[in-house]
């Protein structure tokens, strides 16, 4: 496989990993450095891994079903540094009522031995 082609597939599986609401899955993904980052859609940013997967955990908790289709814009890859900009498409139930939203993502990624791990991933919402 192309290098583009490894870092959609780990695209892939963080997107699996929340939609199953799966935090092993979720961590496996993540670059554990400090300098992981993530800004959920309206929200401030959270810094470092262990902020990260809390911040996942709460989203799981609060959600009983999520169902995630994207759409990718575009993908870059420079030596070990990689990302994708996409539309996520977001179904969920929380507290039995179904919501619905658009976020247009971009998730970087970096490459450790051999592995793309995701280091930064920032969802801001599209208001029509």
């Amino acid at each position: 496989m192309s290098d583009e082609q490894d870092v959609l597939v780990a695209n892939t599986a963080f997107y699996r990993a929340f939609e199953k609401k799966d935090i092993e899955a979720m961590s496996a993904i993540w670059s554990k450095g400090t300098a992981s980052l993530c800004i959920h859609p309206g929200r401030d940013v959270i810094r470092g891994w262990d902020r990260v997967r809390s911040s996942w955990e709460q989203i799981f908790r609060s959600t009983q079903y999520l169902e995630i289709n994207t759409k990718v814009i575009s993908t870059e890859v420079n030596g070990d540094l990689a990302y994708v900009v996409l539309v996520e498409e977001v179904m969920q139930v929380l507290d039995r009522r179904q919501m619905k939203a658009e976020s247009m993502a971009t998730n970087i990624f970096t490459r450790m031995a051999n592995q793309w791990y995701l280091i930064h991933h920032h969802g801001s919402p599209i208001v029509s």
